[in-house]
Parts: C-alpha cells; sequence; structure tokens
C-alpha cells in the first residue's frame, strides 16, 4: 500500500467504510490478511481486498486472467468519468503490476469533458445529488502525472465514443473491462453505445463496475440503474447482468463494492457460437460406484 492508501484514509467516510466494511469481518481473516500484506503476492493481496480501489483490482485480474485463457495477449480498460483522475491513474497502476504477472498488455482510456458535469436534464439525472460543474478536472496537471499506458479522450461520450470505436483497434486489444462513473442517467445511456460494436471488440464476457448506484436517492428509475435496464430491453445480444454469486467467491464480504460490479455478456461473441466437436466428452465420477 502506497501513500496514497494513507491519504485516504485521513478522510472521514473512507475510515468510516473501514470500520464497518473491514472491523466487521472475522478476527482471524484480518490477521491472515496482515501477513498477506506484508508476505502476499500481488495476486494474493487483491484476493485480500489489500490494493486500493478493490474493485479495480478485482475487475483487472479478472480481465487478465480471461485474456490469458483465449490467448488474447493486450487488451483495452476503459473509465467513464475521470474527474480528477485519481481512478484512472489507480486503474493504470494495477494495470502495470498485473501485465508484469501475466504477460498481458493494457491499453487504458478515460473518458471525460474535462469540464465537470453538465446541466442535469430532469429527475433521472437525480439533480438532488449532482449539479453543473461538479468534478471538474484539472487536465494538464493530470496529464502530466497519467501513467504511459492511460491517455484521456475529452469531449462529450455522445461524440467521442463513435470517433473511439472507428479509429481504435479492438480486434486485436478487446475491451475487457469498463468503469461507469458518469453520475447521470443521460450521460450513462449514451456511454453503453460502447458496447455496440463488433463482438470480435470485447472478451465474450468482462466485468463493468458502476459506481453511482449505491446511494440512498439513486433508484431503477434513474441514473445508472435506469440506463442499464433500458439497455437491456433493447439489445437482445449484449445484457449487462450483476454478479449475482460474486459475494460467496470472495474473501472479505462486507463491501459495498460487491454489489456493484456487473459483468457484460457478449452473447454474439465467437466463442459463445461454436459447437465442439472433436472433443472427449466430459464424464462425472460417482464415488459411490
Amino acid at each position: 500500500m502506497g501513500l496514497g492508501y494513507y491519504k485516504k484514509l485521513k478522510k472521514r467516510h473512507i475510515l468510516k467504510r473501514l470500520v464497518t466494511e473491514r472491523f466487521s469481518e472475522p478476527l482471524h481473516m484480518n490477521i491472515v490478511a496482515f501477513f498477506v500484506w506484508i508476505f502476499g503476492s500481488y495476486k494474493a493481496k487483491i484476493w485480500f481486498d489489500l490494493v486500493l480501489r478493490q474493485n479495480h483490482a478485482y475487475s483487472l485480474l479478472q480481465a487478465a486472467e480471461h485474456a490469458i485463457a483465449n490467448g488474447i495477449k493486450k487488451i483495452t480498460v476503459i473509465e467513464f468519468g475521470v474527474a480528477t483522475g485519481g481512478g484512472l491513474m489507480n486503474i493504470g497502476k494495477i494495470c502495470q503490476k498485473l501485465s508484469k504477472i501475466y504477460q498481458v498488455e493494457f491499453q487504458v482510456f478515460g473518458f471525460d469533458t474535462g469540464e465537470g458535469m453538465p446541466e442535469p436534464m430532469d429527475y433521472r439525472d437525480h439533480p438532488e445529488l449532482y449539479k453543473k460543474g461538479d468534478f471538474k478536472m484539472n487536465r494538464l496537471l493530470l496529464e502530466s502525472r497519467l501513467p504511459a499506458n492511460c491517455q484521456l479522450v475529452i469531449g462529450k461520450v455522445k461524440d467521442t465514443i463513435p470517433h473511439f470505436l472507428q479509429h481504435t483497434d479492438l480486434i486485436n486489444a478487446p475491451i475487457g473491462f469498463i468503469s461507469f462513473d458518469l453520475d447521470y442517467y443521460y450521460s450513462t445511456k449514451e456511454a453503453l453505445s460502447i458496447l455496440q460494436h463488433h463482438p470480435e471488440s470485447y472478451l465474450s464476457r468482462f466485468p463493468v463496475y458502476f459506481d453511482d448506484i449505491a446511494l440512498w436517492s439513486h433508484n431503477s428509475w434513474g441514473g445508472e440503474l435506469l440506463a442499464i435496464e433500458e439497455f437491456n430491453q433493447t439489445h437482445p445480444m449484449r445484457k449487462i447482468e450483476q454478479n449475482r454469486f460474486l459475494f460467496y467467491n470472495r474473501i472479505f464480504k462486507h463491501a459495498a463494492w460487491l454489489e456493484q460490479i456487473y459483468f457484460v455478456h457478449v452473447l454474439d461473441a465467437p466463442v459463445r457460437n461454436r459447437i465442439r466437436v472433436n472433443e472427449p466428452a466430459d464424464v462425472l465420477v460417482n464415488p459411490y460406484l
């Protein structure tokens, strides 16, 4: 854990989250985690939620392992809603570490207007939570500090996504993780058009993180949740579904981010439509025989 981790601990809401999520876990697991923190591998630290922004670490590990399993050597990672760039820089640094472990190259893109939040359109944009000008970026400073594997895509997503899809080689570097942090319903709805490209432009399934679904004002009739529902209704071969069993596959189970991880299922991906022939049939073992 670097300096950024300790800076975040000074924030009251981070300390509250640490108390409610981590200290409510079994004592013996936190003791084990302490030794993993000191002696464990980077992958072990991800499994024990010891890498800053655990949602990013988990998702990028999933993407890397899926890519390797399918013989893919380069993947694309996207963040929608960069703001001051803390999340994008975190993603870039995690990707650098995973690249050394898995020999997978990551190219990371951060989409943002650079001017902060636009004017909310109606109640679906949660104007009770967000307003015009929130989360403005210091572009020059951020670009001077970004990891080498990261770059910004500046402009409105309805304009930048078509250009990005046309000019980015996603066939040889399919999308393997997307973080959505645009707050608004309308902005998220526009950003989801990133999922309408050729099926070869994506891993056949890949994690996505939705940041703005956790507050009490968030609901299924606005914001990111409504954008997800409408996307699923209108795209028969691309589906966004919450990872319902993630809780059971994590060592620590009280973290809110577990509810914010979804998966995109590319139902028209070639691997999902290939009939397996000339392969040995699977045979179950009956221990009672």
